[in-house]
């Protein structure tokens, strides 16, 4: 009797082919969430800018990949020049409140030794107040919310601290909520790993990289940037969208056609 065939054994070119298919497709879901995401986040701090009459509203979220706070959206007329800064975790105001995860109010900010004044003209808008909170979820803190410069007053109250930390619980609730599994080997790895035994572990290492080497590399690049610009069409006009539909149509269709010439090609040449 021949000892029970582990996941190696059993993995044949079509398998392999489904993971990577299931890899790629969780990578274009992460890609379209992240636009939806990003769309709600800019509503909340719009709608911060508005309760504060406020000269801006900004949220950033801590990047692990990068270890460093990204400023992803803003609002408000002084407000745009911060989308994209990248700052260390622990740099500025926005990094005391991040590492602390405590709220903080201050009102002639310059005079704060926190306060980075260099990085505030990066910005293009020097503030004179601030208010910031933590984004705080089960893990930890993942970001914050930052209000800049009431109009209609010189500080903000410990009533507007509580404030900008009931925008940040729905901008933490959205985040939660919008994003999907982002690891993906970690994703395929478990799937894998309850088929198989402990032994088999090193092989399923093996099959992950296999499904999931060609995710970054350059033959991958142009889908992603469609998949990007996809993400950015959720207000199209629905004859605009029937049109795009219908154009990425025709192109899978030539795709899955020469990808299956290329795979029966393959086949009859067989191994050398």
């Amino acid at each position: 009797m021949s000892p029970p065939r582990g996941p190696a054994d059993r993995l044949d070119a079509d398998a392999l082919d489904l993971l990577r298919a299931i890899a790629r497709r969780g990578v274009i879901a992460r890609r379209l969430e992240e636009g939806a995401e990003r769309a709600v986040l800019r509503s909340i701090v719009e709608a911060t800018v508005r309760l504060f009459d406020a000269e801006a509203a900004s949220i950033a979220l801590y990047d692990p990949a990068l270890g460093q706070l990204v400023f992803e959206v803003a609002a408000g007329e002084q407000g745009q020049g911060v989308i994209g800064l990248a700052i260390a975790p622990d740099q500025g105001i926005a990094g005391y409140v991040f590492t602390t995860g405590q709220a903080l109010a201050l009102s002639e900010v310059e005079s704060d030794a926190r306060f980075g004044r260099g990085t505030a003209e990066a910005t293009g808008y020097v503030p004179r107040s601030i208010v910031a909170v933590p984004l705080v979820d089960e893990r930890g803190t993942i970001g914050i919310l930052e209000v800049l410069d009431k109009r209609s007053s010189v500080a903000f109250s410990l009533r507007d601290i509580e404030l900008a930390g009931v925008f940040a619980g729905q901008a933490t609730v959205a985040i939660r909520a919008s994003r999907v599994e982002r690891d993906l080997a970690s994703l395929l790895r478990a799937a894998l790993t309850s088929l198989a035994e402990p032994a088999d572990r090193p092989t399923i290492e093996r099959i992950v990289g296999l499904a999931i080497a060609d995710l970054d590399g350059d033959d991958e690049g142009r889908l992603w940037t469609i998949v990007d610009r996809v993400a950015r069409l959720r207000q199209a006009d629905p004859g605009e969208l029937e049109l795009l539909a219908e154009i990425l149509e025709v192109v899978a269709r030539r795709a899955e056609g020469r990808a299956e010439q290329r795979r029966r090609s393959g086949r009859a040449r067989g191994p050398r």
